[in-house]
């Protein structure tokens, strides 16, 4: 948890609603109307001031604490998975208190949305694993629950302990981060080696990197990837970080590319009829997860 005393709640919750950080993302990186059916993608994301003081805020103070040490002492904490167990139907209930009423695209719960991505993989004909990987993606975000910063659950993803790429969205904040001038953090490699594999390298500290732990011993290679980094944009949207790729991140590429446009543009007012989805959902998450899951 965040140390009490030592951000401001301004410093703790600089977005309006996590889902800002979404929005910024649809702005920067557009896509073909290929899933979203209840609107184009021109309405999506429709505020008065396109251009949030707050987005640019949320990353300066991301990319500022999102050190080296900062990362290992998150996973050092959390990974622990000692705060709660909870089955995954509990789990999204208590996901559901994240519900925010300032969202422009929709008024549905944290369920509801992850319902919409689920069913959008699935109405396209996907493998179940990837339709459970659809439910499964932000659950993570809990841990705003548990007191965490916002940016330190959401936002794009990049790895630390080497220098930052120019291809991560507002690079001139990294200024402000002690890693910057760091003589082993700034350089090209930094603690890694080449082509080391993205499995060697510690991403900045999110709900990604914090579900794909949480259920690494469960799902598809494939659909670990989606997970663990549907948020590195600098990579499989820009093409950075290739000397830290190995043969297997260049394979598993596609399918993070394939479910991008899931997360992004699956979003509509309409939603899902649980009654009718229910028992085809319990026994998916029946079929790959178990009975509970530790937080």
């Amino acid at each position: 948890m965040a140390t009490p005393g030592k951000f401001s709640e301004k410093e703790i919750n600089p977005l309006g609603s996590l889902d800002e950080w979404e929005d910024d993302l649809l702005q920067r990186y557009p896509d073909p109307d290929t899933i979203a059916k209840d609107k184009s993608k021109e309405e999506y994301r429709n505020y008065d001031d396109p251009a949030r003081d707050t987005v640019r805020e949320f990353y300066r103070l991301n990319h500022t604490h999102q050190t080296f040490d900062f990362v290992q002492e998150k996973r050092k904490d959390f990974l622990q998975f000692n705060r709660k167990e909870m089955t995954v139907w509990d789990a999204f209930n208590f996901l559901n208190q994240l519900v925010d009423d300032s969202d422009p695209d929709t008024d549905l719960d944290q369920f509801q949305h992850l319902l919409q991505a689920a069913e959008a993989i699935r109405a396209d004909g996907h493998p179940d694993w990837m339709v459970l990987t659809g439910l499964m993606h932000d659950m993570g975000k809990v841990l705003c629950l548990f007191g965490e910063p916002q940016w330190a659950v959401v936002g794009d993803t990049f790895p630390v302990g080497c220098a930052y790429s120019d291809k991560i969205v507002y690079p001139e904040f990294f200024k402000n981060n002690t890693d910057y001038t760091n003589p082993v953090f700034s350089t090209k490699l930094g603690v890694y080696s080449q082509n080391c594999g993205l499995r060697n390298v510690s991403m900045s500290w999110g709900h990604d990197e914090y579900v794909y732990q949480m259920v690494k011993d469960y799902l598809p290679e494939p659909g670990l990837y989606m997970l663990r980094y549907h948020s590195f944009y600098a990579w499989h949207r820009e093409g950075a970080y290739d000397h830290l790729l190995d043969d297997h991140d260049r394979e598993m590429l596609k399918w993070v590319k394939l479910f991008n446009p899931y997360d992004l543009y699956s979003k509509n007012p309409t939603p899902p009829d649980w009654k009718q989805l229910r028992t085809y959902y319990e026994d998916l998450v029946a079929k790959y997860l178990p009975s509970t899951i530790k937080f």
